[in-house]
C-alpha cells in the first residue's frame, strides 16, 4: 500500500465507538498477553546495554580517582559533562530505535493471533534486520526531535504530539515499504484523525493497567502494561484495516 491510498483509507475511516474499541482490547489482551510480557522484557534486555553507555563518563570519573561524593554531587569537570551531553542523544536514538522494531515487530504477532492466522511468520525481532535498522533510526530521530520541540515550547505540545508518536510502530509494521518519512505523515494523519478518541483509550488503558498492576503487588505491572499499546492496534484495524481481514470479509459475503 503507498502513502496515497493510506492516506485515502484514514480519510474515509469510519467514526468508532470507545466502548466498543475498549472492549475488543480487553478481549485482544487475554490473547496476547504473554506476547506483551515478551516484548517488554525484550525491550528491558536490549535497552539496558545502550543505557549503561551514558554511565561512560562516570565510570571514567571514578577511574581517574574523583572522589564518590563528587561524583554522586555531580561535581564534575565540564569535560564529563560535555562527554555525557555529546553521548545523550544518539544514545536515546539507539534507544528508541530498539524498542520501536520490537513494537512494530509485537504489532505483527498481535494481528496473528487476533484474526487466528496461525502462520508463525510473525516475531518480536523481525523489524530489527539490517534492511530496516536505517528506517528505524531515522524515525527514531525524527520522533526524537518532534518530542524535544513539543517540551520546549512550554510541555502542552507533548499531549498533541504523543498520539501521532505513538502510531509510528503501528504504521511501520503493515506499512514497512513506506519511507520514513510517509510513515510519519500518517501517523499525524490518523493522529489528527482519531485524536480524541486516542488520546481518551491511552489515558484509561494506563490507569487501568497501573490500577491492576500495583494491586497484584506491583510486579503485577509487568503482566498489564502492554494493555496500553492495543488501542493503537485496534484503531489502526479498523480506520484502515488489513488485507487478511478484506479477504475474510468478501468469504463471508460470498458464502451468504
Amino acid at each position: 500500500m503507498n502513502l496515497t491510498e493510506l492516506s485515502n483509507k484514514i480519510t474515509n475511516a469510519p467514526d468508532l465507538d470507545f466502548g466498543n474499541i475498549f472492549g475488543e482490547a480487553f478481549e485482544l489482551f487475554k490473547k496476547t498477553w504473554g506476547e506483551g510480557i515478551l516484548m517488554l522484557l525484550l525491550s528491558t534486555i536490549l535497552v539496558i546495554p545502550a543505557v549503561l553507555i551514558l554511565y561512560i563518563p562516570i565510570f571514567a570519573a571514578a577511574a581517574s580517582g574523583i572522589p564518590e561524593s563528587s561524583i554522586e554531587a555531580g561535581n564534575l569537570s565540564p569535560w564529563y559533562m560535555i562527554t555525557f551531553g555529546l553521548l545523550f542523544l544518539p544514545v536515546m536514538a539507539l534507544v528508541q530505535t530498539i524498542v520501536l522494531g520490537l513494537t512494530a515487530g509485537y504489532y505483527r504477532v498481535v494481528k496473528e493471533k487476533d484474526l487466528g492466522l496461525g502462520s508463525g511468520q510473525a516475531n518480536m525481532f523481525m523489524f530489527l534486520k539490517k534492511e530496516y535498522l536505517g528506517k528505524l533510526f531515522l524515525l527514531s530521530i525524527m520522533s526524537l526531535g518532534i518530542a524535544l520541540l513539543a517540551v520546549i515550547l512550554c510541555y502542552l505540545p507533548v499531549f498533541y504530539v504523543a498520539v501521532p508518536i505513538g502510531l509510528i510502530p503501528i504504521i511501520l509494521a503493515f506499512n514497512p515499504e513506506l519511507t520514513a518519512k510517509e510513515i510519519l505523515k500518517a501517523s499525524f494523519k490518523l493522529g489528527n484523525k482519531k485524536w480524541v478518541l486516542l488520546f481518551g483509550l491511552i489515558i484509561v488503558s494506563y490507569l487501568l493497567s497501573s490500577i491492576v498492576g500495583m494491586l497484584l503487588c506491583g510486579i503485577g505491572i509487568l503482566f498489564t502494561s502492554s494493555f496500553v499499546y492495543l488501542p493503537y492496534y485496534l484503531v489502526y484495524k479498523h480506520s484502515v484495516g488489513f488485507e487478511e481481514t478484506d479477504k475474510i470479509s468478501q468469504i463471508e459475503a460470498t458464502e451468504i
